[in-house]
């Protein structure tokens, strides 16, 4: 028995031995990785970049605790999304007479964020995306756009949001100053490179039609089935449309004194082309887009005074605009799948007042 106890203390001695030579040899290694004199040297932050591996070392001599591996850099360092985004699949089926709930739309998008946000979980989007919807009561419609853009953006791998700007009150409806305030609301919230302008009832027909910024003025909505798959004629620049930022603020951005239905996407044209841009768009077949039909909403008129505005866009356009923006936002509203902002847009200005 006595030898047995000597064999099993012996024993237990070599496993410690064992143990602590490895421990010692784990820290020699370490060391040795990061660099000894950089670990011993006082008032110094140290980054070491380990495959994907961040270690942290902070300021021994302030007193501050050695950091552990930042989990936030685990995993795979995000690459920048492919220009030509993998999961398109070109035409799709697009109609409105099955209704769609804000409830399916939500299960069916379950990676979205709060406000309507989404950025691609696997790569770097190539751009910052806001989608500005001027809007008055058309929830149905709503709806719809809801139910296909967000599966047609998360497709086209977007950074994006989308914002719906209600305008408050029963005033005559004012399409470009709504999307003046979500431009500027927009920003607010992030660094937005980006802006597509959507009517809320234009559903494009191909997710190849890129909701995103180009060297020129994007102009999407090129052939809508309302006018037979066709462009109504060459300088329309109206439904759904895409500025940069750098665009937005050539052009002062948009006219807010278009009151009433027409002439703001004829004012938009000349202003792009009084600053030397041109419009560029999708070809025929992957422009295609449908319109949801309905009747002209309340409060949203023919202008009568369109052709006058037109005519003198020159003159307005530097005064006229983002510099001259002027709103009280009633509430903002979060939802799974948009911002919701109601804005109190003022009312009417005559043509006369304006030239005053």
């Amino acid at each position: 028995m006595a030898h047995s106890s000597v064999d099993f203390k012996l024993l237990r001695r070599g496993c410690t031995a064992v143990l602590v030579f490895g421990i010692i040899n784990l820290l020699g290694c370490l060391f040795y990785g990061i660099g000894y004199s950089n670990w011993l040297s006082p008032n110094k932050t140290i980054h070491r970049n380990m495959g994907n591996l961040t270690l942290v070392t902070l300021n021994f001599s302030s007193g501050e605790d050695v950091q552990f591996p930042d989990t936030t850099t685990l995993g795979k360092t995000l690459e920048k999304c492919p220009d030509e985004a993998p999961h398109l699949v070109g035409p799709l089926r697009i109609e409105f007479s099955t209704p769609v709930s804000l409830d399916t739309v939500r299960k069916d998008n379950p990676h979205l964020m709060e406000g309507g946000r989404y950025k691609p979980e696997d790569c770097f989007a190539l751009q910052k995306v806001a989608v500005i919807i001027p809007f008055r009561s058309r929830e149905e419609h709503l709806q719809f756009w809801l139910h296909y853009l967000h599966p047609i953006l998360h497709r086209q791998q977007m950074d994006y949001g989308v914002y719906v700007i209600q305008q408050h009150g029963e005033n005559t409806f004012n399409r470009a100053k709504l999307m003046n305030i979500g431009y500027t609301e927009a920003l607010k919230e992030y660094d937005y490179d980006c802006f597509v302008f959507s009517d809320v009832d234009i559903i494009p027909m191909d997710d190849r039609n890129l909701y995103r910024c180009f060297s020129q003025p994007r102009h999407l909505s090129v052939a809508v089935d309302k006018f037979g798959f066709r462009l109504p004629y060459p300088k329309i620049f109206g439904g759904a449309t895409a500025l940069s930022k750098e665009q937005m603020l050539k052009i002062n951005g948009f006219p807010n004194n278009y009151w009433g239905w027409g002439g703001e996407d004829d004012d938009i044209y000349n202003r792009l082309s009084y600053r030397g841009m041109t419009i560029s768009r999708p070809d025929s077949a992957v422009g295609k887009c449908r319109m949801i039909r309905h009747t002209r909403d309340k409060n949203n008129e023919p202008n009568p005074e369109r052709f006058e505005r037109i005519a003198h866009t020159l003159s307005t356009m530097d005064k006229d605009g983002i510099n001259s923006l002027e709103y009280k936002v009633v509430t903002v509203e979060k939802h799974v799948l948009f911002t919701k902002i109601t804005v109190d847009v003022g009312e009417p200005i005559r043509a006369k007042e304006d030239e005053n």
